[in-house]
Parts: C-alpha cells; structure tokens; sequence
C-alpha cells in the first residue's frame, strides 16, 4: 500500500508465552477487552562464540470475539501467536510527568498447545477451539503440528471506551 509519502506498513507478528493470565474487562459499550503479556526469545551466537539469549516483553490487547477466547481458553505459560498492530499511548501521571505504554493490538490470534486437568489428571492437547452449531468446543484433536486460527474483521475501537 503506498500513499503520496511513501509505504505506511504498520504490521506486527509475535509468536510466545504468556507472562500472566489474560486480564478481562468490559468496556461502556458492553464489549470485553483483554490484556496480556507475551514473552519472545531471541537467540544468536556472539562473535566469540558464546550462545546468548535475549527476552523481550510485548504488551498484547485483544478486543471482541479474540478476546472472548482468550479470556476463556488462555492462561500463564500458554503458547499464542498474535498478527496485529503497533500503538503507543500516552497520559500524564499523577506526578505531572508524560506516561507511555506501546502495545500490539491483535487482529488475529493462533492458541498454541495447552495442558489441563481431567479426573486429576494432566493432559497435553492442542489448542482446538472451533466452535459447533451448539457453541461448544470440537473434541477433536488436530495433528500437533496444527494451530487453529481465529480470524475476525478489524472493529472499530475507541480509546475513550477502554476503561483503564
């Protein structure tokens, strides 16, 4: 896409662990909103030779039905891949100085692996969340090489609706 300045690319993909359980809430207009931290590792090998890690801290905002599953299907540890949007917003503190937090807004999200508890027992099963004409999650398991995409329009959000 280019305009008269140029190319405008604000695209973002982060695939990582989730630092928290996801944080519902709802905003005026009665949607959910959820925030979460992912974690991403990079790592590379430094001239001298030495293996090296770096971690980096995205905060994640999912709105509407990503939201939904999020809030339902998500908790700390779990693997997600996110496909969004950079937006930095600012605010000034109680103390007078200028506040910013930079966050991916999701647009589209993949649930990774997940581990749960049936009859006291742990199983590993993969993230299948497809919904059946009765709203119910599939019993299906899909190979472990699969991840189930969850892709909803963009809506519009109005920053005066989130509550926080």
């Amino acid at each position: 896409m280019t305009d008269s300045n140029g190319v405008n690319i604000n695209k973002v993909f982060i695939a990582g662990r989730l630092t928290r359980d996801p944080e519902a809430r709802t905003m005026p207009s009665g949607k959910i909103v959820v925030n979460l931290g992912v974690a991403t590792n990079r790592f590379w090998t430094s001239q001298s030779g030495e293996k090296q890690k770096e971690t980096e801290f995205h905060n994640v905002v999912l709105f509407g039905r990503n939201a939904e599953v999020a809030k339902q299907y998500l908790a700390k540890g779990g693997i997600l891949f996110v496909e969004g949007r950079i937006q930095t917003r600012n605010w000034q503190a109680q103390d007078g100085t200028k506040r910013y937090k930079t966050e991916v807004i999701a647009n589209n999200i993949q649930l990774g692996p997940r581990s749960y508890s049936s009859s006291g027992g742990q199983h590993s099963e993969q993230g299948n969340f497809n919904q059946n004409a009765n709203n119910q999650p599939s019993s299906s398991v899909p190979p472990q090489n699969e991840l189930e995409t969850i892709e909803y329009p963009e809506e519009d959000i109005n920053p005066e609706d989130i509550p926080f």
